[in-house]
């Protein structure tokens, strides 16, 4: 659930900045400043993102990432 969540935060952001910069037309009416606080609030999502995903790679077991229990399959 945290790593689904802080997946889906990194993917908006990136979707987000890609859009910013690929498509500029698509900001309409929305001035420059406007741009600016869009793209400084998906890069601060983005780099949110990275943070959480680090921290639970870091703190979390794979099994409570995964809810699978790896087991040895190996007989002496």
């Amino acid at each position: 659930m945290l790593k689904a969540s802080a997946e889906a935060d990194k993917a908006k952001a990136l979707l987000t900045l890609e859009l910013l910069e690929k498509h500029p037309a698509g900001i309409g009416d929305h001035s420059t400043k406007d741009f600016y606080e869009n793209a400084e609030e998906a890069l601060r999502m983005l780099v949110d993102a990275d943070d959480r995903l680090g921290a639970i790679e870091k703190y979390f077991s794979k099994e409570m990432l995964t809810g699978v229990t790896y087991t040895s399959t190996t007989t002496l």
